[in-house]
């Protein structure tokens, strides 16, 4: 029988009402249905265009959707976008979203749903320090432990204006332990070594098995760059380069289920396939076996060259994993089509 493939579920084109939609994340209810929370722009294409939180969902597994419901209004004088589904331990779904005011001050709060999200709490503030901190889409990540993480990129801004805003990330983290009701600063943060324009940018992380946290962050050095750390986010070892060759564009890692490996979705650049440089495409998906030192696999899931490909968001359902991501291109905007595919393990692993 042939390799079951790829399937396209849902994509939402910009419209002159929602002329941008971005970063979403997805979750899976307790009564099989699918939720998106995505980013819905509706003022413009910039980062800083007026935007909500939009919500779909699915009862039929992705084949068909509701009608966007905003699910959070715009809170900061800019927007809010970036956010982040993740199921609790307790079982609760908290929803992560950033809020932005200026170029110097952006943050990421938090409001919880003890009912399947029909009902979110006020909120609490995930990153309680100043500046400007860049959390992606779908980055939040409870350890074994109980500890929630928030990995963040500061950007230092001197007056809160564009002029004096710096592209040159500095990785940290926030940590909760109580469930996301209060949060504080990592002990370390993590700075480039050498000269780089973007520092490192967009961090995520994921455990490791043998229980370190595992860190990655794009950068302008033509891959990602790692760290380790062995007290559950508290601090961290020098960033070095990994091995995954990539343009200035995130990366996303989880766990798989089904055999512990660790999924990346990303745009390889090392030469397994085409790809015109500097350009986020194509999107590939790779897994490892050894908790990140080598990648196998990488299989080309979007691969048209004036396509625009990232801002990854997964869940694993049944024996496939289901993916949003930015899906834009010369025509509409590099990130202004948002995309969920459903991956078949069998693909992945054929």
């Amino acid at each position: 029988m042939p390799t079951a493939q790829p399937e396209p579920l849902l994509t939402l084109e910009p419209s002159k009402e929602a002329p941008r939609n971005s970063e979403g994340s997805l979750v899976e209810l307790r009564d099989g249905r699918l939720y998106l929370a995505y980013s819905r722009f509706t003022s413009g294409g910039a980062d800083n265009s007026k935007a909500q939180i939009a919500k779909r969902v699915s009862a039929d597994g992705g084949k068909t959707w509701t009608d966007d419901e905003i699910l959070v209004d715009t809170e900061g004088r800019e927007n809010v976008m970036s956010v982040s589904l993740l199921r609790i331990d307790t079982g609760e779904v908290l929803l992560f979203y950033a809020v932005k005011n200026s170029w110097g001050d952006c943050k990421l709060y938090l409001r919880r749903s003890a009912d399947e999200m029909r009902t979110l709490s006020d909120r609490v503030c995930a990153t309680p320090s100043d500046g400007y901190h860049v959390v992606n889409n779908d980055r939040v990540v409870q350890l074994s432990t109980g500890r929630l993480i928030v990995p963040a990129a500061l950007h230092p801004c001197a007056d809160g204006t564009q002029q004096t805003w710096s592209a040159r990330g500095i990785s940290r983290c926030f940590l909760s332990d109580d469930r996301g009701r209060t949060w504080r600063k990592s002990r370390s943060e993590l700075q480039m070594p050498g000269e780089s324009g973007t520092g490192l940018q967009e961090p995520g992380v994921v455990e490791l098995l043998d229980g370190r946290v595992y860190l990655w962050s794009r950068t302008d050095k033509g891959c990602q760059y790692e760290s380790f750390s062995t007290d559950g986010g508290e601090t961290w070892a020098e960033a070095r380069p990994s091995p995954l060759a990539s343009p200035v564009s995130p990366a996303s890692i989880k766990r798989v289920p089904w055999l512990d490996d660790l999924l990346v979705v990303w745009n390889d650049h090392s030469g397994k396939h085409p790809f015109p440089p500097g350009r986020r495409t194509p999107l590939c998906l790779a897994t490892s076996g050894d908790d990140a030192r080598t990648w196998i696999g990488s299989k080309v899931l979007e691969g048209n060259p004036d396509g625009w490909y990232c801002y990854t968001c997964m869940t694993f359902v049944g024996d496939s994993v289901i993916l949003g991501y930015c899906a834009g291109d010369k025509q509409v905007g590099g990130l202004n089509r948002l995309k969920v595919t459903r991956v078949p393990k069998e693909w992945l692993y054929s």
